[in-house]
């Protein structure tokens, strides 16, 4: 590997809009860690990738796996330069049945993990004097509501605020903080969602002025863009993605 390279770590990079980052990344010359808990899976997303790429399991939700793999990732490559908070879960569950458990397990995955990911490599880029560049995604469920999906939408309103957050406190050291907030994009998961609940996809259709689902691609040039010297002057912002979808009628 070439260490002048960029490096980037793309959490929940085996498969949908964390992959489409990735390719993204790699395509452009940026050396692209992707991290998930399915082994085979990230494999075969490497696989894909091709040599500007390496994989690293890792559960999230194990906040002390977190600076362990940092850690690594700095002994091997020297530095880390842009960091992807892409992974998360979701859950759909009426308000009532959701438990106090199942509402702290998606918290924990979609917020603390983000958190304390992003809090061990701020450290090795103000250590190092960085100029980097985090980017976390959210979700069109942080701008307006959606029934039955309560604690991912808690945990996304969060993302937002911790966006600005960081780089109110980030950006006067050269590092710039943004996030992404996709509207309906065309993945495994909610292909799942929409093609078992016509009514709700041709709402989201019928609200979208474009028209049609989004494409992963379509999240992964606007990562590519944030991450790149062309937003050198953006931080702080959250960008939908959706087609139109959160000003739609």
């Amino acid at each position: 590997m070439n260490t002048t390279k960029k490096l980037a770590i793309v959490t929940g990079g085996g498969s949908g809009i964390g992959f489409a980052i990735a390719t993204q990344f790699v395509q452009h010359n940026i050396y692209t860690v992707i991290v998930g808990r399915d082994e085979q899976k990230l494999r075969n997303a490497c696989e894909q990738l091709g040599p500007g790429s390496e994989c690293y399991t890792c559960d999230l939700s194990d906040l002390n796996a977190i600076p362990v793999m940092v850690d690594m990732i700095i002994s091997r490559y020297g530095h880390i330069d842009i960091l992807v908070n892409n992974a998360g879960i979701n859950m759909k569950k009426s308000f009532t049945e959701v438990t106090d458990e199942e509402f702290q397990d998606i918290l924990q995955t979609n917020v603390t993990a983000v958190f304390a990911l992003s809090r061990e490599v701020v450290k090795h880029q103000l250590e190092k004097k960085i100029s980097g560049c985090l980017i976390n995604i959210s979700s069109m469920a942080s701008q307006y509501g959606i029934p039955k999906v309560i604690a991912y939408t808690a945990s996304k309103s969060a993302i937002e605020g911790m966006t600005k957050a960081m780089a109110t406190e980030l950006s006067p050291y050269g590092i710039r903080i943004n996030c992404i907030a996709p509207g309906f994009i065309a993945t495994d998961m909610s292909a799942k969602a929409l093609e078992s609940d016509p009514e709700r996809k041709a709402k989201a259709l019928g609200r979208t002025p474009l028209g049609y689902l989004g494409r992963p691609a379509d999240i992964g040039a606007a990562a590519l863009f944030l991450a790149s010297d062309a937003a050198q002057y953006i931080t702080g912002v959250v960008l939908p993605v959706d087609g139109g979808n959160a000003i739609g009628f």
